[in-house]
């Protein structure tokens, strides 16, 4: 239910009538914008100016072959040896590649055992198709492995290197003001995620451009109003893409697209080396654009019950009929080689592009940076059921691959990172 007349309406589950609780939230952002002597074009106009600034920094790079993406070797990062000038790149990016965080033959060796995981436990043999219509679009058959608990994923997602790569990537982040914590830097909630495996000669119909930090909640719950406050409140020059403040106490939206942890980054693990034009992730490598997306549903030209496409049960679109601004700064990923990682902020709008008649496997593992917070210790708990039980992730598809498999990693095998990763210490 909405709350107090003096605060902006919200609704922690999703409203019944949807059409009418956009068209409320639209008029009270907009007379709370008001309010503060500031009209809805004018502070468009502060955030369209930022952004305009980083497209064109973006195709100046291109125009002298610069890379895009940052890359950072990983020895950099676990030696404390990256240039300020990476880290303002990076931080500017919301993006980079991490060269060589794992040995390439650890990561083959990985892709390998997978495949004797899922072979093995006659995985193809009793596949039902995809789970969700979201990756089930991408059209290859499968692409995404609905596996978690194989000993790949889990060694690698609670290994020293993976956590000196979060930790880092967690410290671009605000992590605590006004006497709060948001969250801990140094420790990292394990949020199991599926594989892709990509085989050579695919046809892949890719990902449109998208953004997953949520949907409709953005602007209706309590939690986000206030992560997303400076937009809203005459303030917009204060709003800081990298400020954890509320992000990590907000529900999400149930839904098949939800996230319940919060992320700092998404990220995977290449098990594969990929050439950059053969299908790869894509990113608007700009984190400030989600101002860009939080306002945009609110200028004129949108209908009143419309937030510029978004709504429940669906990622959160990008694309050129509201942001065509930004479309122009979409930038694929270099080429990269089995034991590099790829990370993107989780507000940066990304997609994957098709391809057809892939050369090369494009096979990775999806491990993001979830550092510890409330929001991701709650999620914890189920994730240590579906752990001890072999189930899918609550966040994903009920389909329970793995319940009855040899060779899953089992609870002696988790060393204290993974431990404390899954609230068991």
């Amino acid at each position: 239910m909405p709350a107090a007349a003096t605060e902006l309406p919200h609704w922690e589950s999703v409203p019944e009538d949807l059409p009418g609780a956009i068209r409320e939230i639209k008029s009270a952002l907009r007379a709370r914008i008001a309010a503060s002597g500031r009209s809805v074009e004018e502070v468009f106009a502060v955030v369209e100016r930022r952004i305009a600034e980083r497209v064109a920094e973006i195709g100046s790079d291109r125009r002298q072959g610069k890379a895009v993406w940052p890359v950072l070797d990983y020895a950099d990062i676990a030696h404390g040896t990256v240039r300020d000038e990476q880290r303002d790149l990076v931080k500017r990016r919301g993006c980079l590649v991490v060269r060589g965080h794992f040995d390439r033959e650890q990561a083959l060796a990985w892709d390998a055992g997978i495949v004797d995981y899922v072979e093995r436990n006659r995985f193809f043999e009793n596949y039902r198709g995809p789970g969700d219509d979201f990756f089930g679009s991408v059209g290859s058959k499968p692409e995404i492995y609905p596996i978690y608990w194989s000993p790949a994923q889990m060694q690698a997602r609670q290994s020293d290197r993976m956590a000196t790569v979060q930790a880092f990537l967690n410290s671009f982040w605000r992590h605590q003001s006004g006497g709060v914590r948001w969250f801990d830097p140094d420790r990292h909630a394990l949020y199991p995620d599926r594989i892709r495996r990509r085989p050579p000669g695919a046809d892949s119909a890719g990902l449109g451009t998208h953004s997953d930090p949520g949907t409709l909640d953005l602007w209706m719950t309590s939690a986000y109003q206030k992560a997303f406050r400076h937009l809203f409140d005459g303030t917009v020059e204060e709003y800081d893409p990298w400020d954890a403040a509320h992000r990590t106490a907000g529900p999400q939206y149930p839904g098949s697209t939800m996230c319940s942890a919060f992320r700092t980054f998404q990220g995977w693990t290449a098990l594969s080396d990929m050439d950059h034009d053969q299908g790869v992730l894509h990113a608007v490598p700009i984190p400030e654009a989600m101002a860009y997306l939080m306002l945009r549903p609110l200028l004129t030209d949108v209908p009143e019950d419309d937030m510029c496409g978004v709504t429940v049960n669906q990622v959160f679109p990008a694309g050129h009929k509201w942001h065509a601004d930004l479309m122009e700064a979409l930038s694929g990923i270099p080429d990269v080689r089995a034991g590099d990682s790829v990370w993107w902020h989780c507000d940066v709008i990304h997609s994957v592009a098709p391809v057809a008649d892939q050369q090369g496997w494009g096979n990775v593992m999806y491990i993001p940076a979830a550092p510890w917070c409330p929001r991701n210790e709650e999620y914890a708990a189920s994730v240590r059921e579906a752990f001890r039980t072999g189930s899918s992730p609550a966040d994903f598809p009920a389909e329970h691959y793995e319940r009855d498999w040899e060779g899953r990693f089992t609870v002696e095998q988790l060393n204290d990172t993974g431990r404390r990763g899954l609230g068991l210490d």
